[in-house]
């Protein structure tokens, strides 16, 4: 997609990347294209906080957070761009507070709305890039299908107890499964449990989001080989990671070669969360 010429460097932001401006095959034309991003980061959880935290410091210009929960106690053990004097705050307010002291020249765009089938495209649109911190799946069909209508890079990521998993949907290449392609519905009420019934390794979601992070920056500055077509497996208790391919499905219900889905679908009343 255009997203106009890159914004030009200041003096002082030549000094706070300059150690992205060293690397090889990066520089500067990859830092003010960075700086000329609009990347929005859905779900302010386990993955959205690291994912989101990088992304400040690495320079995207335009960060959106969108989340509509507030910050509470158990989720100080994983989602660390809040802290304790946040719980029972908006995470958009506590989140948009942390990035701006960590770096104030990113333009925060605070979104405290739950996405749904009305707003959900209207959200993402404003963007050039998503980022899926969700922790239900209800959210991560709703992104799936609106990023390929929208034809938006999704950055997927998904954790449970001690494994994790992460991989790249880009709606502009021919070539690129999508959500569906792998998971072509929504599994049954109560079929899996949430972090709260299961638990979850804090530092597990630290391990899956900075690579969504990774994914998102080589998105924007055009380098490197991102996940099209792998998804990205990761065993925290082995420390390994595998690596399977993942290719579009041609009967796929929403990019296939007969498309059955061809707007957003709310799904709350019928999948787990």
């Amino acid at each position: 997609m255009e997203t106009g010429a890159p914004l030009r460097l200041r003096p002082d932001e030549l000094v706070r990347y300059g150690r992205h401006l060293s690397l090889q095959d990066f520089g500067l034309e990859a830092q003010e294209r960075l700086k000329s991003a609009r990347v929005a980061v859905v779900g302010l959880g386990g993955l959205g906080c690291p994912a989101v935290m990088y992304l400040a410091a690495a320079g995207v210009g335009t960060i959106g957070l969108a989340d509509f929960d507030a910050v509470d106690l158990t989720n100080l053990q994983r989602q660390i761009l809040h802290g304790t004097d946040d719980v029972g705050h908006p995470k958009t307010e506590s989140g948009a507070r942390r990035l701006r002291a960590l770096n104030p020249d990113v333009d925060v765009v605070a979104v405290d709305a739950k996405l749904d089938a009305s707003n959900a495209l209207a959200v993402i649109g404003d963007f050039d890039i998503v980022v899926d911190g969700s922790d239900n799946f209800p959210t991560r069909y709703l992104l799936n299908d609106a990023c390929y209508l929208a034809r938006r890079p999704l950055v997927h990521g998904a954790i449970f107890q001690f494994e994790g998993q992460a991989t790249t949907f880009d709606a502009r290449r021919s070539d690129s499964p999508c959500y569906r392609c792998l998971f072509a519905a929504p599994p049954p009420v109560g079929s899996v449990p949430n972090c709260a019934q299961a638990g979850v390794l804090g530092v597990l979601a630290g391990t899956i989001g900075t690579i969504q992070a990774t994914e998102a920056i080589k998105l924007v500055c055009e380098i490197g080989d991102v996940l099209v077509g792998r998804l990205l497996l990761y065993d925290a208790l082995d420390l390994r990671f595998t690596t399977v391919r993942a290719g579009r499905d041609d009967g796929c219900p929403l990019c296939g070669s007969s498309p059955e889905i061809t707007g957003l679908i709310d799904y709350e009343e019928f999948c787990a969360r």
